[in-house]
């Protein structure tokens, strides 16, 4: 007399959750998807105008003056360039933004760099400098505002001397 064994001893078979999985890959296709997205933006709202450009008619409007240079470390290692100064609408519209052209040159005087940037308005400083859109605070005619440009890299080759910087893009009410 045989005693039947009907015990299987495999462990039963689980069906996987594929659900988990399939969200996980899912959001991480969308954060690659934006990320690629905002660095062509990126790459196209800061396209360098060449040295020759010609600024806006308003630009002659628009005086810079008083640059002040400084330097700072950042947590990288690497520094950071700041170019202070003033900003004055001498003409007859509301300025609502504005775009410069930076030119860094050699000590052959060519142009080492070229940086084309928005400029920002200087909205605080204390506890520290806090810089916004000139659209948020428009520059009206005979008004004048503190501005910030801001380099993360300057190219070695720089002279050291300060930048020449043009209006070369003017936004008016």
């Amino acid at each position: 007399m045989s005693i039947g064994n009907n015990l299987d001893s495999s462990p039963p078979k689980q069906e996987r959750n594929w659900l988990p999985l399939i969200i996980a890959s899912g959001f991480v296709a969308v954060i690659l998807a934006a990320l690629l997205l905002t660095q062509e933006h990126g790459r196209r709202a800061n396209q360098n105008a060449p040295a020759s450009a010609a600024p806006d008619t308003y630009a002659s409007s628009l005086a810079l003056t008083k640059l002040k240079m400084s330097e700072s470390g950042n947590l990288a290692g690497g520094k950071v360039t700041y170019l202070d100064g003033l900003i004055a609408n001498q003409g007859t519209s509301t300025v609502t933004a504005v775009t410069v052209q930076v030119l860094f040159h050699t000590f052959a005087h060519e142009v080492a760099q070229n940086e084309t940037q928005t400029l920002k308005l200087i909205r605080v400083r204390e506890p520290y400098i806090d810089v916004e859109p000139v659209s948020a605070a428009p520059i009206k005619p005979g008004e004048q505002k503190e501005f910030r440009l801001i380099f993360d890299a300057v190219s070695p080759n720089w002279d050291g001397a300060y930048p020449d910087v043009r209006v070369m893009r003017v936004s008016t009410k």
